[in-house]
């Protein structure tokens, strides 16, 4: 497994070696001992956790989930996709962080086979940018629809590029649309 930095140190693109013939191919999609090693201690000072919850959903072309997080019962979330391909981003919300406000973006298909690591303290959402997508997950915590809070997708402070299809608007649940702009939104 390949850990990969993106512009925040502490969310980390993982890429499998994935070991393929004309019968199709095998990959390890977590390891404890390397995901302990590479993530180790994140700039909060907070190590990471054990997984306690596995996720699974399936979502059209269009739909965006998100940006959601966990006030209390905070998680981190490894997040890939095994079948078709999502634009997946993390929002740093935690105030003390030098990358507070700040986002990043990636794709993650079953094509490209990567995922992503999101720690705790962070907004998270995707958007599926091909015909429909199976997204699967681990949390290190598990759900807590009490302490649950939404930011706005398109909130201009923060500036997410989505790679919107035919520059549509996406498709969003009632909490989604009526999310929080980052101003407004619990910070950590």
């Amino acid at each position: 497994m390949k850990f990969i930095d993106t512009s925040i140190p502490d969310v980390k693109i993982l890429e499998p070696t994935v070991f393929g013939d004309e019968r199709g191919f095998f990959m390890e999609t977590f390891r404890a001992d390397e995901f302990i090693a590479a993530i180790g201690i994140n700039s909060c000072g907070v190590a990471a956790k054990p997984f306690v919850q596995d996720n699974h959903s399936k979502s059209a072309q269009g739909i965006l989930r998100g940006l959601h997080y966990q006030q209390t019962q905070t998680q981190g979330k490894l997040v890939r996709v095994v079948s078709g391909a999502v634009f997946d981003v993390a929002v740093d919300m935690r105030q003390q962080s030098p990358t507070f406000g700040q986002w990043v973006g990636v794709e993650l298909s079953a094509a490209n086979k990567r995922q992503l690591w999101v720690p705790e303290g962070f907004a998270h959402g995707f958007y599926v940018t091909s015909e429909s997508a199976e997204f699967i997950y681990k949390c290190t915590d598990l759900y807590h629809p009490q302490s649950e809070a939404s930011v706005k997708w398109d909130d201009p402070a923060l500036g997410i590029q989505w790679p919107l299809v035919n520059g549509e608007a996406p498709a969003l649940s009632a909490k989604d649309a009526s999310g929080l702009s980052f101003a407004d939104a619990p910070k950590f």
